[in-house]
């Protein structure tokens, strides 16, 4: 397997573990808004292979106590959870980001009990979904059979959605809600510009609104918070 990039130490990307983060490359989705464009489309330079992956994590037992794996959409992957065992055996846990559009990959790392976390996005309502992806079509079952995947057999896991000025409004809170009803964790997260984000024009919204989004989202799941909340502007 080809690895396209590697952040070799993160405290953020999966809670409670100082873990690093493996980047792979493709994705089903062409969200204006992603991060990580040139790796969803494939651009990206190959950084290493899964052998020296695990050379790396060898040298690494007594600095990190997990693995991330994101992309692009590391479930494109079939060859994902052959690699995932092996650094099971090294004692690391793994989580794993997911757009949610490979239910069966997704079944078969959860009856492989090869993944300790997930977290997958949930982009907007049903209705604006393929617009939000950038694609002309989603087939929403495929989403919502993750959803259901995740919630009813993962050992644990979060929602997340990176809320956009342009693309979201309070109504489609109401919707995605309804999708991951029941929930653990929901997070929201305003949207950030970088120079790697494909399209421009596009805006975090107003603190108050992700107050509303978030005040929304509540009644669908357990736990809701707005990651970065610290870093937005109060008004």
């Amino acid at each position: 397997m080809i690895i396209h990039g590697l952040q070799k130490m993160t405290l953020l990307d999966f809670p409670g573990h100082v873990a690093c983060t493996v980047f792979l490359s493709g994705c089903d989705f062409r969200c204006p808004f992603c991060h990580n464009f040139d790796l969803a489309c494939g651009k990206e330079a190959p950084l290493m292979d899964d052998v020296e992956l695990l050379k790396f994590l060898k040298t690494r037992t007594e600095l990190l106590d997990g693995v991330a794996f994101t992309g692009g959409e590391p479930c494109l992957h079939k060859e994902l959870p052959e690699l995932i065992k092996k650094i099971r055996e090294l004692g690391f846990p793994v989580k794993v980001d997911t757009n949610g559009y490979h239910p069966e990959m997704i079944k078969t790392l959860i009856d492989g009990s090869l993944v300790d976390y997930y977290a997958m996005d949930i982009k907007n309502s049903r209705e604006k979904y393929a617009r939000t992806c950038g694609i002309d079509t989603v087939d929403m079952g495929k989403i919502e059979k993750s959803i259901d995947l995740i919630m009813r057999e993962a050992p644990d896991y979060e929602f997340r959605t990176t809320c956009i000025d342009e693309l979201h409004e309070v109504s489609d809170f109401e919707d995605m809600g309804s999708m991951i009803k029941g929930a653990k964790r929901y997070f929201l997260q305003a949207f950030t510009d970088r120079e790697s984000v494909p399209f421009g024009n596009l805006h975090a919204p107003e603190y108050k609104k992700m107050l509303e989004f978030s005040d929304i989202s509540r009644k669908y799941a357990d736990i809701v918070e707005i990651r970065g909340m610290d870093k937005m502007h109060k008004i």
